[in-house]
């Protein structure tokens, strides 16, 4: 079943965003090629593709896994979480319809 993980930044994250990053595309890339990952991005905090140094207000992740005790695990070791980007991560079932 897939699982939507909802995070939301601390406010003034964006400098530990940056340096766990590559960490974090890594874990996602890995989703990715085992034919997980339907969907994964962060919410800018301001209107814009590049929100430069306003930063984000968080991240989607949508992704398989086997339970929603496997995805809160999974979840909980995102390196974002370990440096503290994230102040809260929400994960709950998601059922794909469209497209």
């Amino acid at each position: 079943m897939y699982y939507a993980i909802i995070s939301e930044d601390v406010k003034g994250s964006l400098p530990l965003r940056r340096g766990a990053r590559p960490d974090h595309l890594a874990r996602l890339e890995a989703l990715k090629a085992e034919g997980r990952l339907l969907l994964a991005g962060p919410f800018p905090a301001v209107d814009a593709e590049d929100p430069g140094e306003a930063g984000f207000h968080g991240s989607l992740v949508v992704a398989e896994f086997d339970s929603l005790d496997t995805a809160r695990q999974w979840a909980d070791a995102d390196p974002y979480v370990a440096v503290g980007v994230y102040r809260q991560v929400t994960v709950r079932p998601f059922k794909v319809v469209l497209p």
